[in-house]
């Protein structure tokens, strides 16, 4: 009973996108692994941007940054 958690951050992923991501991860596991497509469960949970951090930073707070300048 294979359990798959997806997590993303809360930016307009739609219905179908999930719906993509839901059965694109089910129809894998099916494939490689040979697993039962009506005992897979995928979760995708949205987190705010608030709530996700990269480096020590919040992605909202790296996004208003704006993107940074390589120095190479």
């Amino acid at each position: 009973m294979p359990f798959v958690n997806i997590r993303i951050t809360r930016e307009g992923a739609t219905a179908e996108q999930k719906q993509q991501l839901i059965r694109g991860v089910t129809d894998l596991l099916a494939d490689v692994l040979g697993k039962n497509p009506k005992t897979t469960f995928v979760i995708i949970d949205e987190v705010d941007t608030d709530n996700w951090g990269i480096g020590g930073e919040s992605v909202s707070s790296l996004r208003a940054a704006g993107p940074k300048k390589s120095t190479a």
